[in-house]
Formats: C-alpha cells, sequence, structure tokens
C-alpha cells in the first residue's frame, strides 16, 4: 500500500471563554474581511499561515466542511421566510466553496481547489477524498483544509455534537518530506474526528 505523510499542520480555534471569536487577519483590507464568517476568517488564517511556511502555492487543495456556513445560511433562510427574498452578496458568501475561494483570493494561489462534503459528516471519508489524487498518482502532494464555525444557539435543541470550532491546513504527500516533520498516515485506522487528527498528527515527534 502506498504510504502517506502528513506534515506542515496549522491550525487555529478561538479561546475557550468566547468560541465565537475569529482571527482579525490583519493583513487583509478592512473592506475585503468586513463581511466575512468565523469559517471564513479560519480558513484564510490557515491558508495563509500554511502557505507562508514555504509551501509550494501552486499545490492544489482539497477544503473539507460538515456543517459550510450555517450561521449564514441560517440567516438567508430566516430572510427567506419573512422577507421571501435572498440578497445576491449574501447567497454568494453562503456557498459551501466560499471560505476556500476567499482563501485562495486572498493569498493570490491559482493550484485550484475542491470543496467536499464528507459521507454523513463522516471526517475519515473527508481525509480519503484529500488523499486519493495522491494514491492515484494524479498528485504528489494536496493541501488538505478543514474548518468548522461556531454553531449558532437556535440550533441548540437539535444539535447534540461537540460544538467546537477550529480549521487547520496540512499537507499530505507520497514521500518524507522531513523525517523530523512528519507523520505516516495510517489509512487504515485513520482518524474519525478533525480534533483526533490534530491530536495526533499535529504532534512533532521527538
Amino acid at each position: 500500500m502506498q504510504k502517506i505523510f502528513v506534515s506542515n499542520i496549522c491550525s487555529w480555534m478561538p479561546p475557550a471563554e468566547d468560541l465565537s471569536a475569529a482571527p482579525k487577519l490583519e493583513w487583509t483590507e478592512a473592506i475585503f474581511r468586513r463581511r466575512l464568517s468565523q469559517l471564513s476568517k479560519m480558513t484564510i488564517q490557515v491558508v495563509h499561515d500554511f502557505f507562508n511556511a514555504e509551501i509550494d502555492r501552486c499545490t492544489k487543495i482539497v477544503f473539507c466542511s460538515k456543517r459550510g456556513e450555517i450561521a449564514r445560511e441560517f440567516k438567508i433562510n430566516k430572510s427567506l421566510i419573512e422577507d421571501g427574498e435572498i440578497l445576491p452578496a449574501s447567497f454568494s458568501l453562503s456557498t459551501f466553496n466560499a471560505p476556500i475561494a476567499l482563501a485562495t483570493i486572498s493569498e493570490n494561489l491559482r493550484g485550484g481547489y475542491t470543496a467536499v462534503y464528507p459521507s454523513q459528516g463522516n471526517f475519515s471519508d473527508a481525509i480519503l477524498a484529500a488523499t486519493a489524487p495522491i494514491l492515484c498518482g494524479r498528485e504528489n502532494q494536496i493541501a488538505f483544509v478543514y474548518a468548522e464555525e461556531f454553531v449558532p444557539e437556535v440550533y441548540e435543541e437539535i444539535f447534540q455534537e461537540n460544538n467546537s470550532p477550529l480549521a487547520f491546513a496540512a499537507l499530505l504527500s507520497a514521500s518524507s518530506q522531513n523525517s523530523n516533520f512528519d507523520v505516516q498516515l495510517n489509512l487504515e485506522d485513520l482518524p474519525k474526528t478533525p480534533q483526533q487528527f490534530l491530536s495526533y498528527y499535529g504532534k512533532r515527534p521527538n
């Protein structure tokens, strides 16, 4: 079985006292960042940190999220019910690929991206989708980006999972980038959650 290596992990999570907080993105123009959601801001932050760590900026990206722009989508649905219309600008920023599209614009990336929804929210499927281009020999490496934002309080009664917003970017590659800074991905026992992924693969070997 072909080996896959994980390296160059960059992550961002809001502080425990304010789970709705978002990175400031101070290097971007105010007019660009002022209307962005927490999800988009976190995605832009980790993509910025990732590609600034001497990663080839033409590396293709696989972006994954279980819920996408859930807060913005709720506002759009509410507007549609109450007002019978949707503002074009609001809709364009609510689409599933909006966070990674905004990140590529912000960082001037031209390698292209794919936005995928993990089957039934299964994080392991997200990893398999990201490794597929490497396993089939089409790519030597892939930038895997995952992000989830804080779920609005309106969903409290039906939302049963751990409400822990986070975002991370990781390099998945067919060969070891640096034996001191990467870990081989176990394709037969993939992490079930992004927290498990970060807990294990985010650690550096001694």
